[in-house]
């Protein structure tokens, strides 16, 4: 009997304060002795540009890390995929020391990129042939405008499938792309004997059997490490799977964990407050609708409307006045979000505004889940151009009742479209995703041009006049 060790993790999302634990675990795992081959895998969105580190150096870090887990493999999460332009997605892996999985991703001509492979196939020591497909979560939408081509997992397996016959002893899958559709690739495709996922959060403290396949994920933000005993027999049949889970919080803590984790971000925030962004004037200082009322104005200038709309949970910390940073805009919009441009018609452009009115009070202090960190509520609607007079129900657009023929463009977020609250933008509206910056680049683009940072000599005649 040949046994088999499966590491595995997902959606670790930039929480450094699991790493060194997890490190640890990983590699003395790595060198257990009685197993007979050790496999460690991650399912995607190891990276967060919420995290100042992974933001000041593009994931760069995050990739460091990865080497030092040794992982036999990955694939990439939307994180990766979509909260990256396509440049910095294209030179991320550049020194990783592990391949990256990936069959449902190309570039818009068609190819594969330089920095992923569709599959892998492991040889043991003992011969048994390991064939490991990787897949990302298929967002057309948000890839589309990213200058990448995505497509659905069910739609390439068959003849992925087809091309491996013949190749393989064990099959896996390493998808980002939630636990509903782990299962249903899974009775579609009953050939396939484990797929080790992530994307939708989902604890599976003992794995889950789904037909003739076994199911595993670790839930999110490293708080469980996933482990599989796998026994294969010397026909290299799988006769046993035994799945676990391992709460990081129950691994023993050593001295200096602290300290590192704390370094990680001091070294992020260090990074980006080189980059001074704009001097911003007295009204800012601790006023959360400044910023508020500042970022419709940007949103409005970058998708060319007049027409805006924001959620005030996003803002994690107001901004301040003078000097403001990288880091200082890290801090108050840490999500990577992008801007939509949106075009309705007058008729369902009344509709959406009567939509946020009607959940108004409900948002106010909706408790945000999953769609990674975007505040921890929902937060106030607030509008740009937009009034709705709620005796009338009338919506006016700057100052002029909503004509129900007309086409307007209001700039929204990508969560504002994604969300259920809204269904008129996503059922109604020509939704423009625009890329490649996110929301907090857009904001500091416009403080930039108006509040730009003068020069020193003006800066010291202003001061001296206070």
């Amino acid at each position: 009997m040949e046994h088999i060790r499966i590491l595995h993790t997902n959606d670790l999302h930039s929480h450094f304060e699991s790493f060194p634990k997890i490190g640890r675990y990983l590699t003395q795992a790595q060198a257990d002795p009685g197993s007979d081959e050790v496999f460690t895998f991650d399912a995607g969105d190891f990276m967060d540009r919420s995290h100042p580190f992974t933001d000041a150096t593009e994931g760069q870090f995050n990739v460091e890390l990865m080497n030092s887990f040794h992982y036999s493999a990955v694939t990439i999460g939307n994180n990766e995929g979509i909260s990256n332009p396509h440049e910095t997605l294209e030179r991320l892996f550049d020194h990783a020391q592990f391949p990256i999985l990936l069959a449902n991703l190309r570039e818009e001509d068609g190819t594969f990129p330089h920095w992923a492979q569709p599959y892998k196939i492991f040889t043991t020591k003992a011969g048994t042939r390991i064939a490991v497909i990787g897949f990302t979560a298929a967002y057309p939408m948000t890839y589309g405008p990213n200058h990448w081509q995505v497509f659905k997992p069910e739609d390439l397996l068959p003849k992925l499938l087809h091309k491996l016959q013949g190749q393989y002893d064990l099959l896996f899958l390493l998808t980002h792309i939630g636990y509903l559709q782990d299962r249903s690739l899974a009775k579609k495709f009953p050939q396939i004997d484990l797929i080790v996922g992530g994307h939708s959060h989902t604890l599976l403290p003992g794995g889950e059997k789904c037909n003739q396949t076994w199911l595993v994920q670790t839930g999110k933000w490293g708080r469980y490490v996933g482990d599989v005993a796998l026994t294969v027999d010397s026909e290299h049949n799988l006769v046993a799977v035994k799945p676990r889970t391992v709460a990081v919080a129950d691994l023993p803590e050593e001295q200096g964990d602290e300290e590192l984790i704390a370094d990680y971000q001091q070294d992020g925030e260090q990074k980006l407050d080189q980059y001074k962004v704009a001097d911003l004037p007295d009204k800012f200082a601790g006023d959360k609708l400044a910023a508020l009322q500042a970022s419709l104005s940007a949103m409005a200038d970058f998708a060319g409307t007049d027409l805006a709309m924001l959620n005030s949970g996003l803002f994690v910390t107001p901004f301040k006045a003078g000097i403001i940073t990288k880091k200082d805009l890290q801090k108050a919009l840490p999500h990577p979000m992008h801007v939509v441009r949106a075009s309705l018609s007058g008729r369902d452009l009344w509709r959406l505004v009567r939509e946020v009115e009607k959940n108004r009070h409900f948002l106010h202090k909706f408790h945000l889940q999953g769609m990674s960190f975007r505040g921890k509520i929902f937060g106030d609607m607030y509008y740009r151009g937009l009034k709705y007079d709620p005796n009338t129900k009338q919506v006016f657009v700057n100052g002029q009742k909503i004509d129900p023929n007309k086409t307007y463009q209001i700039a929204v977020l990508d969560h504002h479209v994604l969300v259920p609250f809204f269904p008129t933008l996503a059922i109604m509206g020509k939704n423009e995703f625009l890329f490649p910056k996110f929301l907090r680049e857009v904001v500091a683009d416009y403080l930039a041009k108006r509040y730009p940072i003068k020069a020193k000599e003006d800066v010291h005649v202003r001061n001296s006049q206070k």
